[in-house]
């Protein structure tokens, strides 16, 4: 079952452009957006803002909970969808659409709801990228279509290029320190991480197709091939011909280990992303598990350089987290802060990082890649 809120307490000059959603079984953290023009007492015969011009009755409950989709003007976007507990169809004063210039596409993200053929989902823009500009507004998207193909509601656009949402260097150490994960690394570990410069002192070899033997790389990475493409022609690997050198550098060394950190925006600069990754000169052999039975594999999901990482999304409106994303190996997803463990009495969540793969888990366990009767197994403590 599901929630669903009416913004109020909204300030004057401003409109509600939609109202909210979340499933019960949550603690109530969400947002949605209200707007207001920037000229709103401009003479302008294409106003940012518009009521709509009437409403589509999507779907009703029999208990008395009707949804209302807002039939925006030639030229206007409608982004979000209303919710009544009358059969009346609502004032055109409860919302504003936005003119179609200001707006983005955006597509489904979950699904909080489903009855029957009817399903409502959380909503975000198609284009998330670093500079893209869509704007999560915070509504929600219904339909009795299963396939979702009738996306008839849009997301706003950020028109500022400045970033001035966004925090500065300061507040970024700030965040870290407040917010900045724990990782566990399983207890029976045996490739763990290092710094980048201690592996390249410690023996990393840079190789040459067409060459035999390798060549030291400096510990600040200066002698590397740069620029052009990664055709296969250079890569880096351990000593071939050296068995200690190669076994302590599989190894790692945690003392030396850092977090390298990348901030970067995100739904239309609303949030800032602030990836850490995590680097393991050495990810070991995968496991198989067959029903109750695990088998270690031998050769299998080794590599050289394991590059690992996860990001914790921070709102730029009140500074507070909202979700973190784990990444497992060329996989991951989010998870809401409400599913996250924290370090005892801190804000710091808690990085389960998975046996010789080191794939990052909100939680511990076996996490299968596959079937539960046949998958590769990441085990976290």
């Amino acid at each position: 079952m599901c929630l669903f809120y009416k913004p109020v307490g909204i300030p004057e000059g401003f409109h509600c452009l939609g109202h909210y959603c979340q499933a019960n079984n949550q603690p109530l953290r969400g947002f949605v957006l209200a707007a207001r023009a920037n000229h709103p007492d401009k003479d302008d015969h294409r106003p940012a803002l518009k009521k709509p011009v009437n409403y589509t009755l999507v779907w009703s409950s029999d208990s008395g909970c009707y949804f209302w989709l807002p039939n925006p003007p030639v030229g206007y976007k409608a982004v979000g969808v209303i919710v009544t507990d009358e059969a009346e169809e609502p004032d055109t004063e409860e919302v504003r659409c936005v003119r179609e210039d200001l707006t983005e596409t955006c597509e489904t993200r979950e699904r909080i709801l489903g009855v029957g053929s009817f399903n409502v989902w959380s909503t975000v823009p198609c284009s998330r990228g670093i500079w893209s500009r869509g704007v999560a507004v915070g509504s929600f998207f219904c339909s009795t279509n299963h396939n979702k193909a009738d996306m008839n509601i849009s997301c706003l656009k950020n028109l500022d290029p400045t970033l001035q949402a966004m925090p500065n260097l300061d507040q970024v150490h700030a965040l870290i320190q407040h917010y900045g994960p724990t990782v566990y690394f399983h207890p029976e570990e045996t490739y763990l991480p290092s710094s980048v410069p201690w592996f390249f002192k410690n023996g990393a070899l840079l190789y040459r197709f067409g060459k035999p033997g390798g060549e030291p790389i400096n510990s600040t990475g200066s002698n590397l091939p740069s620029g052009g493409q990664n055709d296969g022609s250079y890569w880096i690997d351990l000593p071939q011909e050296d068995e200690e050198a190669t076994n302590n550098l599989k190894k790692g060394n945690i003392e030396s280990s850092e977090l390298y950190v990348h901030v970067k925006p995100a739904l239309g600069w609303i949030f800032t992303d602030v990836v850490m990754w995590i680097f393991c000169p050495f990810n070991g052999p995968a496991t198989l598990k067959i029903g109750l039975l695990t088998v270690p594999m031998n050769r299998i999901g080794e590599h050289v350089g394991d590059w690992e990482h996860f990001t914790f999304r921070i709102s730029n409106f009140n500074g507070e987290l909202t979700q973190m994303f784990f990444s497992q190996h060329s996989g991951g997803g989010w998870v809401d802060v409400s599913d996250l463990e924290f370090v005892k009495g801190s804000n710091k969540p808690v990085v389960y990082s998975s046996k010789h793969g080191h794939a990052s888990f909100p939680h511990p366990g076996m996490y299968l890649q596959g079937s539960s009767k046949l998958g590769i197994g990441g085990e976290t403590m």
